[in-house]
């Protein structure tokens, strides 16, 4: 499985969000995707946006998480 993260600055409408795509082998097992899939959104507070199969078995996953302004106070 393949991770790649785009930042607010490519692709992301606004710059209101940030996102991890996960790539998946046409061999590589579905339950072990979906595990890391779902390991990623409890613990990196990512959301699925969107999930792509594609014709020789690979599949595309692409998620999303709101990118926090931080304002500086002093």
């Amino acid at each position: 499985m393949k991770e790649r993260i785009l930042g607010p600055g490519s692709g992301a409408a606004n710059g209101k969000y940030e996102y991890l795509v996960l790539s998946v082998k046409p061999g590589e097992s579905i339950a072990e995707a979906r595990q890391r899939v779902r390991e990623h959104s409890e613990y990196g507070k990512w959301e699925l946006e969107r999930s792509r199969l594609y014709m020789g078995g690979g599949r595309r996953y692409w998620l999303r998480r709101r990118v926090i302004a931080v304002e500086r106070t002093a």
